[in-house]
């Protein structure tokens, strides 16, 4: 099941107890104050990581707590700290306050971490207040409370292209004949469920370019289900819109060309700066052509006229594709920004029912705590 947000409510793992204690042996008329301090409570950490492609493993979560740190004892025995915990998130997730909305961390890239409750830390013993007046105190510190923070978590593509366009007008289809990605194909509308994210691979050079699933006029007020996905394209650099020349419901093309780019603008005014690029599909159609020149008039800008059945004009357009995509990069690298290429190996596909486990080369060692937290709720 693809799930791309939820709200979770983090409680880290309250800290132990300092311990009052007295060394009392034989032989030892004057042992003095000996309790130990408690340990820290757990934190618990979000992780961007390769492998993971949607929030599903934490929807059926409302609240995840870290464990408790060990109370202090006697003996200057101090209590055992508890590991910290880490939920391991799709890179491209952002952690957004509950109450503000505002984001707290935008987990952009792969590896990038964020302590989402810190855990509390320990009591001191009474063997830290031993004064040369006070040889025998009593006093001793209680653990300090785990932060306990509710945010919503929210996945938004990490993709250099995305495909926009109203529903049937072949973006899965053309995502399936540039890349490895399989996602569903059928000819009816809203085939597509879920954004799915491909690598296309040019030689040594490649790109990503995602389907972006449900536009349609009314999107960005909650119609359709462009609403839950439209989110999935604010971080692509360029957008690939396609247009149907013949659509099934009988509307003009010209007309569903200029609702897309509406519905952009109304969920986010830069979308409308955004770089484009204008494609007619099933050039195979009598009358594609026709479509591509109106379409071109009323743009203004140059329009490529494909077939993603029959493979015609696809090369010229990932080509042109590459080519907007590299001189995006230059400019990031130049202004400073850190930019991340992925290959195909390193995405795995969304499929539907039972999330796919992450290969043990990509998830890295887990802890005893780790496979704990991730396989139950604790302390409900």
């Amino acid at each position: 099941m693809f799930v791309d947000r939820v709200q979770i409510e983090f409680q880290a793992g309250k800290g132990g107890d300092g311990c009052s204690s007295m060394r009392r042996e034989k032989y030892v008329p004057r042992g003095g104050p000996d309790g130990g301090d408690g340990g820290n409570g757990a934190s618990i950490i979000l992780e961007a990581r390769l492998g993971v492609n949607s929030l599903a493993a934490l929807s059926n979560r409302q609240f995840i707590r870290g464990k408790n740190g060990g109370p202090g004892q006697g003996s200057m025995c101090y209590g055992r700290g508890a590991k910290d915990a880490t939920y391991y998130v799709p890179p491209g997730t952002a952690v957004i306050d509950a109450a503000g909305g505002f984001v707290i961390k935008d987990l952009k890239e792969p590896g990038d971490s964020f302590v989402v409750a810190r855990g509390g830390k320990g009591g001191r013993g009474n063997a830290h207040y031993k004064t040369a007046t006070d040889r025998a105190p009593r006093q001793c510190d209680a653990g300090d409370a785990g932060e306990i923070r509710k945010v919503i978590l929210e996945l938004r593509s990490i993709a250099d292209v995305g495909l926009v366009g109203m529903p049937n007008a072949g973006k899965s289809t053309l995502l399936s004949r540039v890349s490895s990605a399989r996602p569903e194909i059928a000819d009816y509308p809203f085939t597509t469920k879920h954004p799915n994210l491909g690598i296309v691979d040019v030689g040594e050079r490649s790109f990503v370019l995602a389907d972006i699933p449900g536009l349609i006029e009314g999107a960005s007020e909650g119609i359709g289900l462009g609403h839950e996905f439209l989110r999935h394209v604010e971080r692509a650099g360029l957008l690939v819109h396609l247009v149907e020349p013949f659509p099934m419901d009988g509307t003009d093309p010209i007309e569903n060309y200029q609702a897309i780019r509406a519905e952009l603008a109304e969920y986010d005014a830069s979308l409308a700066e955004r770089d484009e690029i204008v494609v007619v599909t099933k050039s195979e159609l009598d009358g594609a052509g026709e479509v591509r020149d109106a379409l071109h008039q009323a743009s203004g800008n140059e329009v490529f006229l494909i077939s993603a059945v029959v493979g015609s004009g696809v090369t010229e357009l990932v080509a042109e594709i590459l080519s907007r995509v590299e001189k995006r990069r230059t400019a990031m690298i130049a202004a400073g920004e850190e930019v991340t290429l992925l290959r195909e190996s390193d995405v795995q596909p969304v499929t539907e029912g039972r999330p796919r486990r992450v290969p043990p080369h990509l998830a890295g060692p887990t802890s005893e705590m780790d496979h704990e937290h991730q396989a139950k709720d604790i302390d409900l």
